[in-house]
């Protein structure tokens, strides 16, 4: 498989960062308590710190709501995942544990503070290429409706869109009989090349902690548009 970025992304966006890990071999299931602790843990003390910094003021919100709007879409109308998941803390409606595939995505998308999105490798046909929707980009999304993708980079196989910062696919949902995932870290472009691979290796090591398996990163950008999994 082959996941790139599309050419026309970089003429008006040469900051864009996408990182990829690539999991093979591992067991999805119930999060072990720890993770389920932790993570109960980790949005009471951010519902804590949003008292004093609301969400919009958290850099890497702010940062990807300025991107968002960079990009042509209303980032109040549309907004992307990690605020939306940031918003459910503030109000105190925590996120509960669906499966270890599922709450660490949330996990890493409220610590890193950007949109991650993971998918069943299974449900994917061919190559992946993320790009800049239009008018005629959308999908079923896992909120139960039919969402536009308008100004909104999203990523799509052979059969079509699939994913996005926005909210993601029922097609390529991860389950607990999911072997082989892709995971999709829509990074902060602030972010070194360095700080970003670190990113990428924490999140790949944590994940494989728990899910077992073997797993592979990369950093899409201008430079290196395109990885082979």
């Amino acid at each position: 498989m082959e996941v790139s970025l599309h050419p026309s992304l970089f003429t008006q966006h040469p900051e864009l960062k996408i990182g990829i890990i690539h999991y093979t071999k591992i067991v999805v299931a119930e999060s072990p308590q720890m993770i389920k602790g932790r993570m109960q843990l980790y949005q009471e003390n951010l519902y804590l710190e949003m008292q004093d910094t609301p969400v919009t003021e958290r850099a890497g919100i702010a940062e990807w709501r300025k991107l968002w709007k960079k990009l042509g879409a209303d980032p109040n109308r549309y907004r992307h995942a990690a605020e939306s998941l940031m918003r459910r803390v503030g109000k105190q409606n925590y996120l509960t544990p669906f499966h270890s595939g599922v709450d660490l995505n949330n996990f890493f998308s409220l610590q890193y503070e950007i949109p991650v999105g993971i998918y069943d490798v299974a449900h994917i046909q061919g190559n992946v290429e993320i790009a800049l929707g239009d008018e005629k980009t959308g999908y079923e999304g896992l909120n139960g409706r039919f969402n536009s993708l308008l100004n909104i980079l999203y990523s799509r196989d052979e059969e079509g869109a699939f994913g996005s910062p926005f909210v993601d696919s029922k097609r390529t949902a991860v389950t607990e009989n999911t072997t082989e995932a892709l995971h999709i870290f829509y990074l902060r472009p602030s972010l070194s090349h360095e700080e970003a691979e670190k990113l990428l290796a924490s999140a790949g090591n944590m994940f494989n902690q728990i899910h077992g398996g073997d797993y592979t990163t990369a950093l899409l950008t201008s430079v290196t548009p395109t990885t082979t999994l």
